[in-house]
């Protein structure tokens, strides 16, 4: 699941360091793309920084203020700073809010990148340039109680794009304590999980009426993740999207195991805690971090999406942030590839924005960093610079991870229609299997050619024990002038061990390595009589 464009990236790590004084961290690089580029520095968390963070909690913190390193709960934040960023407040607390949050962010680029840590990022980027590519940015923070500051905003002066922002420089956090990335291939979709929790808001004592507000929280998110901004041939991308009203751990593992995703999205209640925090899928039935990090890693899901406002906050023992125990860090220590949540509370209207740009830009087939920074532009397009809402998502990535989900754009763009399974009587119908019974789950066949097998990198993955990993292929195939029809010629060809069912006139019928033609409406099973009921379906799309 890398690429070459990997080493075109710098992984900074920061920590403190505890043999001297509190304030005293250390600064690495531990990947850049030139040799000399792997530096060390040394920094003091001074008191402008200390004052600068302090007084954005004082502002923007929603869930109230965490610990400050180096600075006593009884501090109260003085926001009169020296004249050269002026933050005096006016009678404009917009233009008052802007310029803090502009203030933090310059001060927390001076701090991190200073020294040779600046020249390493500068001949990086040059690099990059000079190749015409984007470079990644990634940050490790060892130090639990840096975890909540918004190095997000960091800038490296006025008028420039925060870091998390620019397009050229993707940012991402990372961590180096992981299981190995394991290469589960590109897909052709997205194919998303929704799993709506127990909300612990709004709670109502009238059980049909907090069912139907679940419902529709549900239809509203899969309206959102399914939608379509970008229709251009070749471009377009199918989301499918299934959807699980407060499931039992067993039912979602379950579900997990039975079908194939690469997208995790939950939505609903959870709070942290030392393995990775609690989600509460039903009111008294939750599944921690680590249970959920081995079902998503087991079952090769891609990107986990958290739209919880605890997600990318560790826990806490007394007063001090245990370390690695947030619900991102967990994942990714497992060997999740990407991660996404929030680093505060969010409103629900943001949200919803974000999740939506993001999965467009999922489906124009960006990598997950770059989909990121784009629906992060999009909030402070909607919600402005003096507004903390583009600065709640926080993403995670795999230090392996390029963040490419889905296969890139095609750039045949000359074919014989029949070829393709796209164009003339192809592009006129919606060809696709169904499952019956079950859930009745519906897989399109995309580009004329589903492979079905037991192997994750097939289009229909069927985990049943007698199906092979590379089972049998439905395809198009162009039919000849005399045998010109209505409908486009798909037919089926099996090449596994046990062979493949199709309902005929005659009754079931057994095919081993041989080759079938298929009609709208013919039922199949897979290596078995007794294997997953699914049906055929070619239905007309009404274009011409």
């Amino acid at each position: 699941m890398s690429s070459s464009s990997e080493s075109l990236c710098l992984w900074l790590a920061l920590d403190r360091l505890t043999a001297a004084d509190p304030e005293h961290y250390a600064i690495w690089v531990l990947k850049s793309p030139f040799p000399s580029g792997h530096v060390h520095h040394d920094r003091i968390w001074n008191h402008t920084l200390s004052q600068a963070w302090q007084t954005w909690q004082s502002m923007f913190s929603l869930r109230g203020l965490p610990q400050v390193p180096h600075i006593p709960s009884a501090y109260v934040p003085q926001l009169l700073l020296d004249e050269n960023n002026d933050l005096s407040k006016s009678s404009q607390t917009n233009s008052y809010s802007s310029r803090l949050m502009q203030h933090l962010g310059l001060n927390l680029w001076q701090w991190l990148f200073d020294g040779p840590v600046q020249s390493s990022l500068d001949h990086s980027c040059g690099i990059a340039q000079g190749q015409s590519t984007v470079m990644r940015l990634r940050l490790e923070i060892r130090d639990p109680e840096l975890i909540s500051v918004p190095w997000e905003i960091m800038q490296s002066q006025p008028g420039r794009p925060a870091v998390a922002l620019n397009q050229q420089i993707l940012f991402s956090r990372t961590t180096s304590d992981v299981d190995p990335l394991a290469d589960w291939g590109l897909d052709n979709g997205l194919k998303i999980l929704l799993v709506v929790g127990h909300d612990d808001g709004g709670a109502s004592d009238d059980r049909a009426a907090a069912t139907l507000s679940l419902e529709k929280e549900a239809d509203l998110l899969k309206n959102i993740l399914e939608s379509r901004a970008d229709s251009r041939p070749g471009r377009r991308v199918v989301r499918q999207v299934d959807v699980l009203l407060q499931p039992s751990p067993a039912e979602l593992v379950q579900h997990l195991e039975r079908y194939r995703y690469n997208v995790f999205f939950y939505a609903g209640h959870g709070i942290p805690a030392p393995d990775g925090g609690l989600l509460f899928l039903q009111p008294n039935a939750t599944l921690n971090g680590t249970e959920l990090a081995q079902v998503l890693t087991r079952c090769r899901v891609k990107l986990a999406v958290f739209n919880t406002c605890w997600g990318a906050q560790p826990e806490c023992s007394g007063q001090q942030a245990i370390p690695r125990s947030s619900l991102a860090e967990v994942l990714l220590h497992h060997g999740v590839p990407a991660v996404l949540a929030m680093r505060d509370s969010i409103a629900d209207e943001e949200a919803l924005s974000f999740i939506q740009k993001f999965a467009q830009a999922l489906a124009e087939r960006k990598p997950v960093d770059e989909a990121v920074a784009i629906a992060r532009q999009h909030l402070l397009t909607l919600y402005k610079f003096n507004q903390p809402a583009w600065t709640l998502p926080v993403l995670y990535m795999h230090p392996d991870f390029d963040g490419e989900l889905l296969t890139p754009m095609p750039t045949d763009i000359t074919r014989l229609p029949g070829d393709s399974g796209i164009g003339g009587r192809a592009a006129a119908h919606t060809i696709s299997i169904r499952e019956i019974g079950g859930d009745g789950k519906v897989w399109p066949i995309y580009r004329g050619l589903m492979r079905v097998g037991r192997l994750p990198d097939n289009d229909l993955v069927i985990g049943e024990p007698w199906v092979s990993s590379k089972h049998a292929e439905i395809f198009y195939r162009r039919a000849t002038a005399a045998e010109e029809a209505s409908e486009p010629t798909y037919f089926l060809r099996d090449f596994s061990r046990y062979g493949t069912y199709y309902l005929s006139d005659e009754g079931w019928q057994q095919i081993h390595r041989q080759e079938i033609p298929l009609s709208s409406g013919t039922q199949l099973r897979f290596g078995s009589s007794d294997g997953c009921l699914l049906e055929f379906l070619i239905e007309p799309t009404g274009e011409t």
